[in-house]
């Protein structure tokens, strides 16, 4: 008699693919509930400030001498300030300004470290001793001072938004630059790598499909930061009144009015909010940063 035996389940069922890093990364970040509530902060801050033309229509430039110094009421919700100008309307332009100049940033300094870092890790040698060389060159500037002398140039030749962006990009991206080649030169000596180039992949396209997706994990943590620290920037320049010009609204020269002693003690509601936009744009950042490093920590157990 012939005895038929079933399969065992393990071979009747295929068996379940485990998890990529990116959803094990993604999974742990979901569940880190302040990185998540700073997340959709700073998500309301940017559709708040990029709709503000169709959620306010007042004009942001005009002075009234009616209504200078008015505190907050039904038709003017923050005030107005010592130009008669509707406080809450400028809060959601200056977040236009303030976050293009802390996004643009991010982005032109990553691309640069990033490209320069990689470059320098991956070939070596002479390669890596004239690039790094110029990268020290270029952390010795005083960053403030330099954006300071350069905008102060160039007033009224170019844009004073986008001349803050690329020259606070330019002087910024050395730090970058240090931390993706100390990665790449670890990732390199991989088997992986090594396997590359012995069947002759061209040099860019190792770097650009084999090395830099995994250095991606360090470059997203350090693009987050950076965000926090350009805005941190620009609204110190624009305090100073050395950032963005005065006649486009930003969180830092709302804060400049705060230097009259009247207005300081007295008219609060002139620079409490956008002291108060700052203080937690940055620190939602920082969170979100926080949490993408411990998502993106493969010995993080969380």
């Amino acid at each position: 008699m012939e005895i038929i035996t079933k399969p065992e389940a393990s071979t009747s069922k295929t068996l379940n693919k485990s998890p990529s890093p990116w959803v094990i990364a993604r999974r742990k970040f979901v569940k880190n509930k302040l990185a998540m509530i700073s997340l959709i902060f700073l998500l309301i801050v940017i559709i708040l400030s990029f709709l503000a033309p169709y959620i306010t229509t007042k004009d942001i430039v005009r002075v009234d001498f009616m209504k200078i110094s008015q505190p907050p009421s039904s038709e003017n919700w923050l005030g107005t300030d010592t130009n008669g100008r509707d406080v809450f309307t400028r809060m959601l332009y200056a977040g236009r300004s303030s976050l293009t100049v802390g996004v643009g940033c991010m982005f032109f300094i990553v691309l640069i470290g990033t490209t320069i870092g990689s470059i320098s890790g991956y070939f070596g040698g002479k390669i890596d001793q004239i690039l790094m060389r110029f990268t020290d060159f270029v952390l010795m500037f005083p960053l403030l001072v330099f954006v300071i002398v350069l905008n102060t140039i160039l007033v009224g030749k170019v844009s004073g938004l986008w001349t803050l962006i690329i020259v606070i990009s330019l002087l910024s991206w050395g730090s970058v630059a240090r931390v993706v080649r100390s990665r790449i030169l670890a990732e390199k000596e991989n088997e992986y790598i090594l396997a590359a180039q012995s069947i002759g992949c061209k040099s860019s396209k190792i770097i650009m499909k084999h090395l830099l997706p995994n250095v991606a994990s360090t470059i997203i943590v350090q693009a987050t930061l950076l965000m926090a620290v350009t805005i941190v920037i620009e609204s110190a320049l624009s305090f100073l009144n050395f950032g963005v010009p005065a006649d486009t609204p930003s969180w830092g020269n709302m804060l400049a009015e705060a230097r009259n002693s009247d207005v300081l003690r007295d008219k609060i509601w002139i620079w409490i909010p956008p002291a108060t936009a700052i203080t937690l744009v940055i620190l939602s950042i920082n969170f979100i940063g926080e949490g993408l490093k411990d998502a993106m920590n493969p010995k993080s157990r969380r």
